[in-house]
């Protein structure tokens, strides 16, 4: 196995209880993976949410630390769980009940990318599998868990920002005529993973920087805020999915002429939340 399963960026002060963790944006495609697939090296990137890590690049600056995969999600789907196995390919794998997300390919190792295009010709054997769970799956979900777990013993509660992009067709069938289509949705899990005060503060910040927000429709979070969202205990998670329009052109996965713009819009929102997970005394903490 070669290159890195994630970056952490800290915080030259860790002054917030907020995390922000981007599971989906890695681009190191190991060189190998490349080889095993039969798509092209555009193809396989249609799974990215491409450049997310570029957009929310700002919150070490906000104080709080920032988890970014390094594998690509054609490779290893973070946002599952390490047992989300698909029997349809990989070898010796039996079906359990029914997974919605594995019977369409989106295992923790994906057999299509976007559009249901295969990555592969034939079966994966189960080594292989379990060596890139290893590699990458635990490896980025320990430091997730650390993470969380060190937010929670400094500011006694910890705030967990999933970041993700959705393509612009996404919510053809979400969004309503006559009304502003959703470019920003929230997911909590129908209010599960999160206190329903501090995703309305996450949901004020876009607001507040001229975005429409939505919440659980169509993306209510998977595996990531359903394991770490535990609201009771004070660990909190929320899923955010981002229009690609808004700043890129999602054909050539390529920034469009509004990248930077949209990347100023996001920084402010990013320090808004930051903020909502500073100590109550805040000017005290920003001394």
């Amino acid at each position: 196995m070669s290159k890195v399963a994630y970056h952490l960026i800290h915080p030259d002060r860790r002054n917030t209880s907020v995390v922000f963790a981007s599971p989906h944006s890695g681009r190191d495609y190991p060189a190998w993976f490349l080889q095993r697939s039969i798509l092209d090296a555009q193809a396989v990137r249609s799974s990215e949410d491409a450049f997310v890590d570029l957009l929310f690049a700002a919150a070490p600056r906000e104080g709080a630390p920032f988890l970014q995969a390094g594998a690509p999600r054609a490779l290893i789907d973070l946002n599952r769980a390490a047992d989300e196995l698909d029997p349809a390919l990989i070898e010796g794998v039996r079906k359990v009940g029914h997974n919605p997300r594995v019977s369409s390919g989106l295992g923790v190792v994906p057999r299509v990318v976007a559009n249901g295009q295969a990555i592969y010709e034939g079966k994966l054997s189960r080594a292989e599998v379990d060596t890139r769970i290893e590699s990458y799956w635990h490896p980025y979900h320990a430091a997730l868990r650390s993470q969380m777990d060190q937010a929670h013993a400094m500011f006694g509660q910890a705030i967990l920002i999933d970041c993700h992009s959705m393509p612009h067709e996404a919510m053809d069938q979400v969004a309503r005529k006559g009304l502003r289509r959703p470019e920003v949705v929230l997911g909590d899990r129908f209010g599960a993973s999160a206190n329903a005060g501090i995703v309305e503060e996450i949901e004020q910040a876009f607001r507040a920087a001229g975005l429409c927000v939505a919440r659980n429709t169509p993306f209510a979070g998977a595996y990531v805020t359903q394991h770490y969202g535990r609201p009771s205990r004070g660990r909190h998670a929320v899923q955010v999915e981002i229009d690609r329009a808004l700043y890129m052109d999602e054909q050539r996965i390529e920034p469009n002429a509004n990248f930077d713009a949209f990347r100023m819009v996001l920084n402010g929102v990013i320090a808004q939340i930051a903020d909502i997970g500073r100590p109550a005394d805040r000017a005290l903490a920003a001394e």
